[in-house]
């Protein structure tokens, strides 16, 4: 899929080069799927099936001169399954030359829940109660995507996302899951809201939003849904005002801040020497100030959220398989295979080989 950035860009002229990339396609051993245009931000996706980076270029080059800004590889299944499609639709309007001109934007709003991990699920309720909860968990959660109109778009271990196109339908349905939840168990679920197209910087189908979505992970939400000031904008007042206990919206400088607080955490938590201190230097603030940052926004210290973090990673690890617990506990920067036992127990109630033989 690729992003072409053309500012004014209407439906019938993207049409008519569209039309010319389908003629010359099999030229270049490429097939033109489908695409989606977004008017009022000048974007334009294209889903191209080719052999690599340079056929697409090349193509687009030829056809019309517009080269894209940017080229991600993605799966088709993800492709339908964030944006209902991966061929034009059957219905729609015409040019007057007889081309079918297609509106419709790729901007999502990406609903994301986090459940609780299966496998701790599992020691603490066994496996059939566990298995049932799981169930009854995520017939909830897709029966209200479903319900609301949205999409399940992925699926990963501990979380369920959903695609929609209107965002007061995401934030319906998180609130509708929610509420459902809440009275099904005593264990947290956590659901975030944010908005964004399907190629940006990363190259991830829709991975600038889903990054941000994994950051918010770490926002002390206080069992509120945590969205971004980008879905806010997009939801109607009384929405918002009958709901404003339920809702917690994260500015925009706060999100930026989270985001560079994941980059830093990404970037050095296998470092057993990096602490509190190296912390704030990396993010060039005091580290009085860090701390009153980090802990408003996650209710933890510094300290502790790295701490979490290195403990969540070793959890992936360990559900994964490749590595036993003492390879683990240095790969996510502890000191020793001693001290991380002792930090798993305290965090998760069981000691890292018992879960890793449960996983």
């Amino acid at each position: 899929m690729d992003l072409h950035i053309v500012p004014g860009v209407n439906a019938k002229d993207v049409a008519e080069a569209h039309s010319r990339d389908v003629y010359l396609e099999k030229d270049h051993h490429c097939k033109c799927l489908t695409y989606w245009i977004d008017e009022f931000r000048g974007h334009v996706f294209c889903l191209i099936d080719a052999p690599d980076k340079e056929s697409v270029y090349e193509l687009h080059n030829r056809s019309h001169g517009l080269l894209p800004h940017k080229i991600i590889e993605v799966q088709t299944g993800f492709v339908e399954s964030f944006l209902g499609r991966i061929a034009d639709p059957e219905v729609g309007q015409y040019t007057d030359t007889g081309l079918l001109m297609l509106d419709d934007t790729s901007y999502r709003i990406i609903l994301c829940v986090s459940t609780p991990d299966t496998v701790l699920l599992q020691h603490q309720l066994g496996l059939q109660a566990a298995a049932k909860k799981v169930e009854e968990q995520n017939n909830i959660i897709r029966n209200e995507i479903k319900k609301q109109g949205g999409k399940e778009a992925l699926y990963e271990g501990s979380e369920i996302i959903g695609s929609f196109i209107a965002a007061e339908k995401a934030v319906q349905c998180g609130l509708a899951i929610q509420q459902q939840l809440g009275g099904l168990t005593d264990h947290k679920y956590a659901v975030r809201i944010h908005a964004g197209e399907p190629v940006a910087k990363t190259d991830e189908l829709f991975g600038d939003t889903l990054q941000l979505l994994r950051s918010m992970r770490l926002l002390k939400q206080n069992g509120a849904i945590a969205i971004t000031a980008a879905v806010k904008e997009l939801i109607a007042k009384d929405l918002l005002h009958k709901n404003t206990a339920a809702l917690h919206t994260l500015a925009a400088p706060d999100q930026q801040f989270l985001t560079s607080l994941m980059d830093v955490l990404e970037t050095n938590f296998a470092n057993n020497e990096f602490n509190a201190d190296k912390y704030a230097q990396t993010l060039a603030m005091s580290k009085s100030k860090l701390y009153r940052k980090v802990t408003s926004l996650t209710g933890f210290s510094p300290n502790d959220l790295l701490n979490e973090y290195r403990l969540e990673k070793a959890k992936e690890l360990l559900t994964k398989k490749k590595h036993n617990v003492s390879e683990v506990a240095f790969v996510t920067g502890f000191s020793s295979p001693s001290y991380f036992t002792k930090c798993f127990k305290n965090k998760f109630g069981l000691l890292p080989l018992a879960y890793l033989e449960l996983a």
